[in-house]
């Protein structure tokens, strides 16, 4: 058993190496990580998948590939950013040592959330924090509370030529004195502390972030609160706008 999972381990390296060195000195490289549950990927075409943002990715020029492997210093050797989008398993310390170091070094990271528990040994790491569910809004709706517009959007080249874009089941981010927060809610959203279903004394009624931003060494981060924003079905009008300056983002050196 062991041998087959070094086996599959090599395997996956290889493919990455190869894809790194096709990619070429001047494309830069968009790594996604898929070895960690992810259930949407960049080579299917369902709805909650992924192939469209690889697709607007790949449209800038940018070499788009994936790994299964561990995140380690090798694995992310030669790569311009990387990716997690839809983690269901926790990062191993080792692997977000060797995410730090990646960013410190001058790399860029982008995570978007699906739940946000097995992200916490990274999210601690930022010395960010997270909220316990998901937000409720009462402001710009779109179908139910958890699905709504973000329209409070401080200037970055994230939001360039866009004044809200839409999410849908979103988790908060707690920006705390690492990071600064881009993207939030109305002043009306809650958080259903009590878990009762409705809003009711004990919740927390504030503007909540849903994306924040933080820089490590000469590198830089972005966390989403919410990875739907980017998948197949929503990724029109200005989601869409969206994927490509997060892209441009990503690339920039």
């Amino acid at each position: 058993m062991r041998s087959i999972i070094s086996s599959i381990c090599f395997v996956a390296l290889l493919q990455l190496s190869v894809a790194l060195s096709h990619a070429g000195e001047n494309s830069p490289v968009i790594v996604f990580d898929e070895g960690h549950g992810q259930r949407f990927a960049i080579d299917n075409k369902g709805d909650l998948q992924l192939s469209k943002l690889a697709e607007t990715m790949r449209a800038s020029g940018a070499h788009v590939t994936k790994t299964k492997d561990v995140l380690s210093d090798d694995s992310l050797k030669g790569v311009s950013a990387l990716v997690i989008s839809g983690l269901f398993k926790p990062l191993q310390p080792g692997e977000v040592e060797a995410i730090v170091r990646f960013i410190q070094k001058g790399g860029r990271l982008a995570v978007m959330m699906h739940i946000a528990p097995p992200l916490s040994n990274l999210i601690y790491r930022f010395k960010l924090g997270f909220s316990i569910a998901v937000i409720h809004e009462r402001q710009n709706i779109i179908d139910q509370d958890i699905n709504f517009r973000l329209t409070d959007l401080t200037p970055h080249p994230l939001f360039k030529g866009i004044d809200n874009f839409s999410a849908y089941g979103v988790w908060a981010i707690d920006p705390c004195d690492a990071a600064t927060a881009i993207a939030r809610t109305s002043p009306t959203a809650w958080l259903d502390l009590n878990g009762d279903g409705i809003l009711s004394k004990g919740d927390l009624v504030q503007a909540l972030a849903v994306v924040v931003t933080g820089s490590l060494g000469s590198g830089n981060y972005v966390i989403f609160g919410d990875d739907a924003i980017f998948q197949n079905r929503f990724l029109e009008g200005n989601n869409q706008k969206l994927a490509v300056n997060l892209t441009t983002w990503l690339i920039a050196k």
